[in-house]
């Protein structure tokens, strides 16, 4: 695995499986309430351009349980916020913490900032990808059906960061993924196209969501309105009325289908309350598993 972790497309299937059981080590330890101070001494930089709730509590809470500290570091609160270019901060960081998450809206921001740092950087998301969120998804995946491998995972929504993280991990691990978006909101177009062309089981992205859902072992959705994007909220309400998750369209799919959603979550919009609250969802695990994955992702890399 490289220094850093930016897109799980740097990842190969060997590096996905190593999070995933080093992932299942540490919750198994968490659970049982037992020691794992692995990171003793270290210290992690957390920058946030966006607002946060489960990205900050996991991070912070995962380097206090692995021995380590955690410093919230808000753009209003330091000189990246005032005009510091990045290659400076990158270095002078570098020489007093041991790693640093970025959470912000630039996939090029978090990308020039691992350029000029010599310590491990993790893209805690950017509007173009949510790596930590996939390989928490896909941990989860696996407690739940034992496995990737084979599963259908259907997509529906807004072909957003989280669609181009599905489908980053399709091109490389061998499940089949099916996206269904409106007309005007797929996923990023070289994203999409290199998944098409490289995943060993498939990716399609539909138009129509029962068709995506049909047979899926797995429904995905996200929320319609991002952060960033209130302003196109009228038009988005009009054009995603058809792509809600419900019970009739999960009809479509498998009998034990299980549901996931990276929250926040807004029930009778892109969900509905039933089944976000029902017994098929899996979101609360989901976003549990976010605490563990990162965890490993902080011990491989410091």
């Amino acid at each position: 695995m490289k220094k850093d972790l930016l897109s799980e497309y740097d990842l190969d299937r060997a590096d996905y499986e190593y999070i995933i059981e080093k992932a299942h080590r540490l919750k198994r330890l968490h659970r049982e309430g037992r020691e794992h101070a692995s990171l003793k001494g270290k210290t992690l930089g957390m920058i946030f351009d966006k607002s946060s709730t489960r990205t900050r509590i996991s991070f912070e809470v995962g380097m206090y349980q692995l021995g380590g500290i955690a410093l919230f570091l808000s753009n209003r609160d330091t000189q990246l916020g005032r005009g510091e270019i990045i290659a400076d901060s990158a270095r002078i960081m570098s020489r007093y913490l041991n790693g640093i998450m970025i959470r912000t809206f630039s996939q090029d921001s978090v990308e020039e900032f691992a350029r000029h740092a010599t310590i491990p950087v993790i893209n805690g998301l950017t509007d173009l990808l949510h790596p930590c969120q996939l390989l928490s998804d896909l941990f989860t995946i696996t407690e739940k059906r034992g496995g990737y491998e084979g599963l259908k995972i259907a997509y529906v929504g807004d072909g957003n960061n989280m669609a181009n993280s599905w489908i980053n991990a399709a091109a490389k691990l061998p499940f089949y993924l099916d996206l269904a978006c409106p007309e005007g909101y797929d996923p990023d177009p070289a994203i999409l196209k290199r998944g098409i062309a490289e995943a060993p089981a498939g990716v399609v992205l539909r138009r129509d969501p029962v068709e995506a859902v049909r047979d899926a072992d797995v429904v995905y959705t996200d929320v319609w309105v991002s952060m960033g994007q209130e302003v196109e909220r009228e038009e988005r309400m009009k054009r995603f009325g058809g792509y809600q998750v419900n019970r009739a369209l999960l009809n479509h799919s498998k009998k034990d289908v299980i549901v996931m959603h990276c929250l926040p979550a807004h029930r009778g919009e892109e969900i509905a309350a039933e089944v976000i609250d029902g017994p098929r969802s899996v979101v609360i695990d989901e976003a549990e598993n976010r605490l563990h994955v990162q965890k490993a992702i902080m011990e491989i890399l410091m």
